[in-house]
């Protein structure tokens, strides 16, 4: 099989974390410390080895893209031409040439540098040298992250493309947007390809297969086509255009909405039809009319009746002119519907059957058949005598099929099966009750039931509820009425006209305060926060409040003392303090009703007021387990040493640049001397 799998090809890095992994693998996988007593030559292949391990890594992680993304002119050209229609194929190529560039480029500096690290005469020349070929190498790789990340993008949508066969059995379904591809596509096959009441639902190639006479079909449902020049058709279009120009071994269908749901006419269809009918050569060729639920097909007009019949003359000529056998050109037309599954099957074996006697006839011309011909020999058994041998069936195998009952025999009717027939999911609900094991079937449908518990549910009802519903709802409405005409009452009792004015001037005032509020919220952010000791104003005190209520003819003795003693319990709670009402034994009761303490009570209390004092963190605490403090101490010092390790191993990655030991044995240990090595 001839497929081509996408989803194989890895990751690629952008510029930033390719250069992080080369250098943290060079930082690791080499030595990096020189002795100050090593010869020149030692120091020399020192360096040599860092730019050199540093070239040949970039080279292969660049080789290694190039590699696995697909050469466009060496695949099959169906996907060859649906790359290009996806991505370009030239910003393809050149994003794989720039990267083809920088392995070239790479080589050299790593090449110019190893032969200037030759000469070197010193240390400090020579580490020049390598910081300036590993700048350099990472320079070049900088250049090309917009490659990088072009490429990264175009992994991703290869790697959601379809696997298909390009020389395997196809059933290729084509047409216009919205005529009922994917519902087809769907009931025929185990496909998921979501289906909506508007075009251009299907934006890409979606496979399905299924099975015909043991063999699989692979069916591929294409993206709807408009009848307009081939230069105006989008990337969703030109996706369908490829499949049908490139897929060989391919059975079409031309799906056709005879009913006009779908928002085309059938000339508009038809037209479609005449102008790609070029890609239907050479493939077997069947016109499906859809929808026949919403419109038979002999009720539609003269003019479009007689469109259908020209594309289903064009169809049978096509057949004809393939050297197929011509057959019934009834067969080159047929009918359908997806939504109650009339013809589906029969469209579905329709295709199939074409494919395969296309194969077969194709096989049957070619010069290979002769050769298999010579290795075949098929082997008819002579009869020996004239007398008949019918087949045999057991008694006991007949007398338990007439003792089966005749309600075993016909299927049971499913909910599925329901589903279906009262208009499909959505539209058909599920009745839960018509299985409830009640005395008498006709509860079952009662919305409240007659006895609860025990009780009839009648005797707890009230006959008059809509009455008094009614009665209420009147009410509501008059009160309304009467509060948008400005008839106030309190108790039943119209307001007096002082007592009015009052009560306009509250309003006035209130809604003054609200409009005040409101602004203060809008200027919130550029206004300074003044503190409560600064406000000259004194907009909200209990004297003021007092004032104004007293004006208006109210009694503000006992709103002025309840905000007093609210303010002194707020007081109290931020500085600590502790209102709880003690006996009169304990002398330390506080009265809030305005009785002051005496001197005393006040020292007691501020004696007991001290400010708490923070618990250390190893202070032992009843409950802990610990014997002391520093018993604790150390329990703490313990757990800290036991995670460090796992945090600093918990986010570590390839591109961290990590040093796993500090100072390792092998760097920081002098020479062996002959004897034992055991450390080793």
């Amino acid at each position: 099989m001839v497929q081509h799998n996408f989803k194989s090809i890895t990751v690629v890095p952008n510029g930033k974390d390719l250069i992080d992994i080369i250098l943290s693998r060079t930082q690791r996988q080499t030595p990096t410390v020189v002795h100050r007593g090593n010869a020149i030559a030692t120091i020399r292949t020192f360096y040599i080895r860092k730019v050199k391990f540093t070239q040949e890594n970039f080279c292969e992680k660049l080789s290694t893209m190039i590699g696995q993304f697909p050469r466009l002119d060496g695949i099959h050209p169906f996907y060859g031409d649906l790359l290009h229609v996806l991505y370009n194929k030239d910003h393809y190529k050149l994003a794989l040439g720039q990267i083809n560039t920088a392995q070239k480029i790479i080589t050299k500096i790593g090449v110019d540098y190893e032969r200037l690290l030759k000469y070197g005469d010193s240390q400090y020349r020579l580490k020049c040298l390598k910081v300036a070929a590993l700048g350099r190498m990472c320079t070049v790789i900088k250049r090309i992250s917009s490659s990088l990340a072009y490429l990264e993008q175009v992994r991703q949508h290869m790697a959601r493309l379809p696997s298909i066969d390009p020389t395997a059995k196809t059933i290729l379904i084509c047409g216009y947007p919205n005529v009922g591809k994917s519902s087809f596509i769907n009931k025929i096959t185990r496909a998921d390809v979501d289906v909506q009441p508007y075009a251009f639902t299907t934006k890409s190639l979606f496979l399905g297969h299924t099975d015909y006479k043991h063999l699989t079909y692979q069916v591929i449902d294409a993206p709807g086509i408009l009848d307009r020049p081939f230069e105006d058709r989008n990337i969703i279009e030109m996706c369908s255009i490829t499949a049908l120009a490139h897929l060989r071994a391919s059975s079409i269908l031309f799906f056709l909405d005879i009913s006009g749901a779908c928002g085309y006419s059938i000339a508009q269809q038809a037209n479609l039809f005449h102008s790609i009918k070029s890609l239907f050569m050479n493939k077997p060729l069947i016109i499906v009319c859809n929808k026949t639920d919403l419109q038979p097909l002999a009720s539609i007009s003269e003019e479009d009746m007689k469109l259908v019949m020209e594309m289903k003359a064009e169809a049978f000529k096509t057949v004809v002119g393939q050297g197929g056998e011509p057959t019934d050109d009834d067969s080159v037309l047929l009918t359908m519907s997806t939504l109650t599954g009339e013809g589906v099957i029969a469209v579905k074996d329709a295709a199939c059957e074409r494919l395969l006697n296309q194969r077969v006839e194709m096989k049957m011309k070619s010069n290979k058949i002769s050769g298999c011909l010579n290795r075949l020999h098929v082997a008819t058994p002579k009869q020996r005598d004239q007398k008949e041998r019918p087949p045999c069936i057991p008694p006991a195998i007949l007398e338990a099929k007439a003792k089966q009952p005749a309600a075993d025999k016909e299927k049971r009717k499913t909910e599925k099966d329901m589903e279906n027939e009262n208009g499909g999911a959505g539209v058909y609900s599920m009745n839960l009750r018509k299985n409830y094991i009640l005395a008498n079937d006709g509860w079952k449908e009662d919305i409240l039931p007659e006895i609860l518990d025990g009780h009839n549910v009648y005797d707890f009802m009230d006959p008059d509820i809509p009455h008094k519903v009614e009665e209420l709802t009147w009410e509501e409405g008059t009160r309304q009425a009467e509060a948008e005409d400005g008839n106030f009452e309190i108790e039943g009792t119209e307001l007096t006209p002082k007592q009015q004015a009052a009560l306009a001037e509250l309003r006035k005032r209130k809604s003054f305060l609200i409009q005040q509020h409101r602004m203060k919220k809008r200027t919130a952010g550029s206004r300074p926060t003044v503190a409560r000791k600064h406000d000259k104003d004194k907009q909200y005190t209990s004297t003021r409040m007092g004032r104004q209520l007293s004006s208006l003819g109210l009694d503000t003795t006992l709103a002025i003392k309840r905000m007093r003693s609210r303010s002194v319990f707020r007081r109290g709670r931020k500085r600590g303090r502790s209102l709880e009402t003690r006996s009169t034994d304990g002398g330390d009761r506080m009265d809030i009703d305005g009785d002051k303490p005496s001197k005393k009570q006040r020292l007691s209390r501020s004696l007991s007021r001290g400010r708490s004092v923070p618990r250390l963190p190893i202070e032992v605490v009843p409950g802990e387990g610990f014997k002391d403090s520093a018993q604790k101490s150390k329990a703490r010092e313990l757990a800290k040493k036991s995670v460090k390790k796992r945090n600093k191993d918990a986010r570590r990655g390839e591109a961290d640049r990590v040093i796993p030991s500090l100072k390792p044995k092998h760097l920081f240990s002098g020479k062996r001397s002959i004897g034992k090595t055991e450390r080793r």
